[in-house]
C-alpha cells in the first residue's frame, strides 16, 4: 500500500510540475512485450517515462537504472524497485551487465532504456552503446520502440534541485526492426536515427 500511494503521488507530482504526458506517433499503448529505448538527460527521465506508460503497461515494463545512484540508500532503491518497478544494473562492475535484463525479457516482460549509458547535455542522444544491439538479437520477439523524452534536460538538468516547470512529452515512436546480418553499429546508428526523427517531429508538433 505504501508504494501504490508513493507512486501515484510522485506520478501526479510529476505531471502537475513538468507534465511528462505521452504522444504516442508511430505505435500504440499495447500490451505487448517491448524494448522501449530512449534518449537520456536527466534523472527524471524515468519518472517521466514510467508516468507516461498506462497502468496496465506500467505494472509489466521495468526501466533499466544505475545502482550506482538509484541503490545508494534505502529510499532511492525503495523508490526505484517499488515504486518505479526497476530493474538495477551494476554499471562496470558485472562480467554481464545485461544479465538482470534478460531475466526480465526471459519472463515475457518489458524494459525501459537509455542507450547511450548516461545523461547527456545535448538535445539529441549520443552514440549508442552495444547492449540495445545484443537484446535486439537474442529476442527478436519484443518490439523495439524509439521514444524522445523532450525538454527532460531542460526542467531538471545536472546538479538542478527541483524541475523547472517546464513542459515534457514522451514521444513514442515507429518500431525498429534488426535486419538480418545487419552490422551491428549500422543497427545501433539506425536506432539513434529513430529518436532523432522524433526530436524532429517533437519541435514541429
Amino acid at each position: 500500500m505504501t508504494a501504490w500511494l508513493v507512486r501515484n503521488v510522485l506520478f501526479a507530482l510529476t505531471r502537475f510540475l513538468v507534465g511528462g504526458h505521452a504522444r504516442w506517433r508511430g505505435c500504440g499503448p499495447e500490451q505487448r512485450q517491448r524494448i522501449y529505448f530512449a534518449n537520456h538527460g536527466s534523472h527524471l527521465d524515468t519518472v517521466i517515462l514510467c508516468a507516461s506508460l498506462p497502468e496496465a503497461l506500467r505494472r509489466t515494463t521495468h526501466p533499466v537504472a544505475a545502482a550506482d545512484y538509484w541503490g545508494r540508500n534505502a529510499l532511492a532503491r525503495f523508490i526505484a524497485l517499488k515504486v518505479l518497478n526497476a530493474v538495477l544494473v551494476e554499471r562496470g562492475r558485472s562480467r554481464d551487465p545485461l544479465a538482470p535484463l534478460r531475466e526480465v525479457l526471459d519472463s515475457g516482460e518489458s524494459l525501459i532504456i537509455f542507450p547511450e549509458g548516461t545523461r547527456g547535455k545535448e538535445t539529441l542522444p549520443g552514440p549508442f552503446k552495444a547492449g540495445l544491439q545484443h537484446l535486439a538479437r537474442d529476442y527478436p520477439q519484443a518490439e523495439l520502440v524509439p521514444v524522445y523524452l523532450a525538454n527532460l534536460s531542460r526542467a531538471y538538468p545536472k546538479g538542478a534541485i527541483l524541475p523547472a516547470p517546464i513542459s515534457c512529452v514522451a514521444n513514442f515512436g515507429t518500431p525498429v526492426v534488426l535486419a538480418e546480418d545487419e552490422d551491428k553499429q549500422h543497427f545501433l546508428d539506425r536506432a539513434r536515427q529513430a529518436v532523432c526523427d522524433m526530436a524532429e517531429g517533437a519541435a514541429a508538433a
